[in-house]
């Protein structure tokens, strides 16, 4: 053809000097002495890289594990702290810091290095993770969720700028689908063990086993990795766009705020839910001028989403994201509340969706790197992904106990694959200077995405347990004290009397619903 600059093979396979990077004709084949790369426009050998992405993957994996941990914790949690109404910020805490600190964590390892972020990420995530485990209320542990969250987002954004540096775009699907494996198998699992070092030491543990590998992470790390600092000039904090992360952080937390407060804990017409949703807004619109013209680094480069590409690939990740989040904190309280199930049983029923999580994301990478197409690969997973969860929308009480694997594995190949694709077609998209900044710019709209997700997901959750909890048991005597602790401890359904349990559990179940 002519002209290909509009086609989905030419960034991956061309070499446009707007597009890609020069490289090196030949490729080294020999190890670096210090298990690194010489310089980041060599290509590294095939061991090289394998010694250093494997050294963070292992943080790139707890990240993800603790991310979802918490999934089969709440109702355990929450029976601690009485908070089961207000479950959503038990997740949302972490994936509001993630927000916070994955977009500027590319512009401040430019500067102080790779190595030295993933060092600081690591501590990051230990401390929080530490004091999730100790924690004595509801507010310790929602703090300590944040810190971690400061640190976990660092190291899950850190391990795909490494790629980016270190890989060549052509072959960049399939390492990618290898470190979307470490993610997916870290959220899968998170579930289960979670749930599972509940049921034999309780949910302290589940937090504080984590520590020791943290600190194995953090040794990898400091021995192993060893990339070159994009940044040859003095360093400069100037560059590095805290306002517009601020202004993000604000717009989220009035959000979260508003959304879970409204028919929650006060009427949707309260002067706190009519004040913290508008200011939401405001500062949303902040941090979009701020991004436009303030920032001359931007987090979120405006100007790039532009680009219908890049716009499409960090919607997609949006969206999708929100979806499957929703699906990993929800889905427990099914098998806990409405199939009498244990954490640790509940934990079991999210492994087709790691595992499916696995297959789709290197399927698609393998599948990348053989035809060098992206588009219809796409479009194909969206279908799937479509498809799964109107299948998930069809549980009932009477499920058989077999299907809701299938569901759950659909609905991991269609998210997997979906990550794999959009990055690598983002990536393609753009300048090799502007590769980590929309690379942050994907984790920050999958991070927002995640946090709205739960907390979509809560508001209607909450709301209409609520309502039906009203319309089947609110005129019978003493209904509105045990609708109270209903909503407040998850684990006061097994304790209700038998005519009880079976109304309170449809209203469950048409809540999931």
């Amino acid at each position: 053809m002519a002209d290909t600059s509009g086609h989905e093979r030419t960034p991956l396979l061309g070499d446009r000097p707007d597009v890609l990077v020069a490289r090196t004709a030949t490729r080294d084949e020999e190890e670096p002495a210090n298990g690194g790369v010489s310089a980041l426009d060599d290509e590294p050998s095939n061991r090289a890289l394998a010694s250093t992405m494997s050294c963070i993957w292992v943080g790139s994996f707890l990240a993800a594990l603790d991310s979802t941990i918490i999934a089969t914790l709440i109702a355990p949690i929450s029976t601690s702290f009485s908070s089961f109404h207000t479950l959503s910020w038990l997740a949302s805490a972490y994936l509001i810091a993630n927000s916070a600190c994955q977009p500027i964590s590319g512009r401040l390892t430019d500067i102080f290095s790779r190595r030295t972020g993933l060092l600081f990420s690591n501590i990051f995530f230990g401390l929080g993770t530490l004091v999730c485990g100790l924690a004595t209320s509801e507010a310790m542990i929602i703090a300590g969720r944040v810190i971690a969250g400061m640190g976990g987002g660092g190291l899950t954004a850190i391990s795909t700028f490494v790629a980016s540096d270190l890989v060549p775009l052509r072959r960049r699907g399939l390492w990618q689908g290898i470190g979307n494996i470490c993610w997916g198998l870290g959220s899968g699992i998170g579930g289960l063990f979670g749930g599972w070092i509940n049921d034999i030491w309780g949910w302290r543990w589940a937090f504080l086993v984590q520590v020791p590998f943290i600190l194995i992470s953090t040794c990898l790390v400091f021995l192993k990795v060893h990339v070159p600092t994009k940044e040859n000039g003095t360093p400069s904090l100037k560059r590095v766009d805290f306002v517009g992360a601020l202004t993000l952080i604000a717009a989220l937390v009035l959000l979260l705020f508003g959304l879970n407060a409204g028919g929650n804990t006060v009427p949707w017409t309260h002067p706190l839910v009519l004040a913290t949703l508008p200011l939401s807004a405001v500062f949303l619109g902040l941090f979009i001028y701020v991004e436009e013209n303030i920032a001359s680094e931007p987090i979120i480069p405006v100007r790039l989403l532009l680009d219908r590409t890049v716009a499409a690939s960090c919607l997609t990740n949006w969206f999708g994201t929100m979806a499957i989040f929703a699906l990993i904190f929800y889905g427990p309280l099914y098998f806990q509340i409405v199939m009498d199930m244990s954490p640790a049983q509940s934990g079991v029923r999210l492994i087709p969706q790691s595992l499916g999580t696995a297959l789709g994301s290197l399927g698609c990478g393998i599948i990348m790197r053989s035809t060098g197409r992206y588009y219809w690969l796409n479009a194909s997973i969206g279908l799937l992904t479509i498809i799964a969860y109107a299948a998930m929308c069809t549980l009932t009480l009477t499920t058989p106990a077999w299907l809701p694997f299938i569901y759950f594995s659909l609905t991991g190949i269609g998210y997997g694959g979906t990550l794999t694709v959009t990055l690598s077609s983002l990536i393609a998209a753009v300048a090799h200077e502007h590769q980590a900044v929309v690379t942050s710019a994907s984790y920050a709209f999958r991070s927002t995405g995640a946090t709205i997700g739960i907390t979509v997901a809560s508001v209607v959750f909450q709301n209409m347990l609520k309502l039906q909890l009203r319309a089947k048991l609110g005129d019978r005597e003493g209904a509105a004290e045990i609708i109270r602790k209903i909503r407040e401890n998850a684990g006061e359904v097994k304790n209700l009397p038998a005519d009880w349990r079976g109304p309170v559990t449809e209203c469950y179940m048409a809540a999931l619903q």
